[in-house]
């Protein structure tokens, strides 16, 4: 028992330092000045982008799960989910010192200009509530309903992918692939399609 919790906090450690790569990373590159002429706006894309992919490996915890049954995922879904926040928060925090300087008074008019702003608030209040709410305790207050809010985290990749739609209008490829991802992964969540996973990790085991 002791060797297998070790395992499980080895592997709980080893996806905590790779989350936490790709930070230390564009934080060498800019200290490098490496980074482009505008430092700022490379972090803000890097870590937004960062976010969109922490979100998608999340909800691919579930199908793989249920695929393979290892519990090594299902450990790291929390952390994950947390992860995604973090990476969504600190996305704001670039914009609001890269962008507005910290200026709060020009928000209106960035708004106005750019309303994708609004889209990426409204997913970073989502996900402020799955993480607040992705404890156990949170879990037995909430009982059924918990389920039912943690449904939300679909339609809050929908705004990441509006917002990043927007932000990157002139190159649709790297979005699409994003899409597509997320529109699988929303698939293989369809109740016909959830049951299916375990015949199929069943039929690949007798193979």
């Amino acid at each position: 028992m002791a060797k297998q919790q070790a395992k499980w906090r080895l592997w709980r450690g080893a996806v905590f330092l790779a989350a936490l790569a790709p930070l230390i990373y564009w934080g060498f590159q800019v200290y490098q000045n490496a980074a482009g002429p505008e430092p700022g706006r490379y972090l803000l894309l890097n870590i937004g982008i960062g976010g969109l992919w922490l979100m998608l490996l999340t909800l691919s915890l579930t199908p793989l799960s249920k695929l393979t049954r290892w519990k090594g995922f299902a450990l790291i879904r929390r952390q994950l989910g947390l992860w995604t926040l973090a990476y969504a928060t600190l996305h704001l925090c670039c914009y609001a010192l890269f962008i507005l300087g910290l200026n709060w008074a020009l928000l209106g008019a960035e708004i106005v200009k750019r309303p994708y702003i609004i889209v990426g608030m409204l997913a970073l209040i989502g996900l402020t509530a799955l993480g607040a709410t992705s404890n156990r305790a949170a879990m037995r207050k909430l009982g059924k309903r918990w389920k039912s809010l943690h449904r939300l985290a679909y339609p809050i990749l929908a705004l990441i992918l509006l917002h990043f739609f927007w932000v990157v209008r002139a190159d649709m490829g790297e979005w699409a692939i994003y899409a597509a991802i997320g529109a699988l992964l929303l698939a293989l969540r369809l109740p016909p399609i959830a049951r299916t996973l375990p015949r199929f990790r069943q039929r690949l085991a007798v193979k």
